[in-house]
């Protein structure tokens, strides 16, 4: 009767998990983050003047990072702005964490 009980323990603690874990990506699936927004003049010259969803601006403005080799080679997680990015951040240089913060003030 022990080993019955063992097993139905780890049933009804892995049910609830999965439960949550379905609910999860339900909540998302509607985020602001896929909402298209548009790209200040300053941050178009980066990305093109498209109304764009948020991920796709980060993707491109790193596309643009890489392409121009604007990492950092000794800190990779700072970004050397060269003249379009310095428009949109207002800094010489700016952290990969802190690029965020800059964009969305660019997206309308």
């Amino acid at each position: 009767m022990t080993s019955s009980s063992k097993k139905a323990a780890p049933a009804k603690s892995a049910a609830p998990a999965k439960t949550a874990a379905k609910a999860a990506p339900k909540a998302s699936s509607g985020s602001a983050f896929a909402k298209p927004l548009q790209p200040s003049k300053e941050l178009a010259e980066v990305v093109g003047s498209a109304p764009l969803p948020r991920t796709e601006v980060v993707s491109k403005v790193w596309e643009y990072i890489k392409k121009h080799k604007l990492q950092n080679e000794a800190n990779k997680r700072e970004i050397l702005a060269d003249d379009k990015l310095k428009a949109v951040f207002g800094r010489d240089k700016v952290t990969m964490f802190e690029m965020n913060k800059y964009l969305a003030q660019h997206l309308k």
